[in-house]
């Protein structure tokens, strides 16, 4: 569903550093299993010098997961722990030759296991648990401090962008008020911080909002889902399989999988790929569901 370089595929269907490290002396979890991803990062640190002799992964999600995880071990081998440190998920993406945005959130998993792996090595506390207050998004477990250090570090402006580079919003869309908030408090201290360096910019009128789109009627909805499906369904028939529309509750939506589809062990991806697809051509955060699923709503 989604436009994966030649080094993605590689490391997908090639993964380096793969399964247990022995003596590993810098370990870091991060995420859960019923979240959609999980990601165990080990190192193996030479004390006296503090660089990182290896390094190995055990993860539980996509494709893209186990290549930024494969990539990033690659990346960190050899350096000092500090320089390990240095590494940003957009450099685990260049690695990889680009990731596409929805799958943004893989490289910053990574960036978190490192950052979980070097506090272990270290004696040091780190946890992902939030304080009452802090959680923003309770269907990934997403804090603040994480969104707002995603935006900051990668320069993102949109809730689509949060959701990629985050998962935060990509749920049941409860967060989305304080997810703008974050959004319009970052971005504005970053227009203001570039205003008192270069003064000429204080003169410059803030970008209008863009304008807002008409909200279409049940009929409309339907018929852009169907539409959308439809165009889909080539894509997968050539891999003979396919996707049928069954129910539109709200926000979620349900469909058939059938031939190759049907408990293929992409179908995880593929139900992703459709709501991507989805969400892009109805212009909100929906969530695309397998048939199976209406038995426990």
């Amino acid at each position: 569903m989604w436009d994966y370089s030649e080094k993605v595929r590689e490391h997908f269907f090639n993964p380096r550093n793969s399964g247990p490290l022995e003596n590993a002396n810098g370990i870091g979890d991060v995420g859960s299993i019923k979240c959609g991803d999980a990601l165990r990062l080990m190192l193996k640190v030479q004390p006296e010098t503090g660089i990182i002799e290896d390094a190995h992964f055990q993860t539980f999600g996509c494709g893209s997961a186990i290549a930024s995880s494969s990539a990033l071990t690659e990346i960190i081998k050899g350096k000092t722990v500090d320089e390990a440190l240095l590494v940003s998920n957009q450099d685990i993406a260049d690695y990889l030759d680009g990731l596409p945005p929805e799958k943004m959130h893989c490289s910053v998993m990574g960036r978190e296991a490192l950052q979980a792996a070097v506090a272990n090595y270290r004696g040091e506390a780190w946890s992902d648990e939030h304080e009452e207050g802090d959680l923003v998004c309770k269907c990934f477990a997403i804090d603040a401090v994480m969104i707002e250090q995603t935006i900051r570090g990668n320069g993102l402006k949109t809730m689509q962008d949060v959701t990629n580079y985050t998962k935060a919003g990509g749920g049941c869309s409860a967060c989305h008020e304080k997810i703008e908030d974050i959004l319009i408090a970052v971005n504005g201290r970053l227009y203001s911080n570039e205003a008192k360096a270069n003064p000429s910019l204080k003169s410059t009128p803030a970008p209008s909002a863009s304008p807002v789109k008409p909200k279409l009627t049940n009929y409309q909805r339907i018929r852009k889902i169907e539409d959308t499906l439809e165009a889909i369904r080539p894509m997968l028939q050539r891999d003979h399989g396919d996707v049928a529309l069954v129910e539109v509750d709200g926000k979620k939506i349900y469909v058939a999988l059938s031939g190759a589809c049907q408990g293929c062990s992409m179908e995880a991806a593929t139900l992703a790929g459709v709501q991507q697809k989805l969400i892009e051509a109805l212009g909100e955060l929906v969530q695309v569901l397998p048939v199976g699923a209406m038995a426990n709503h």
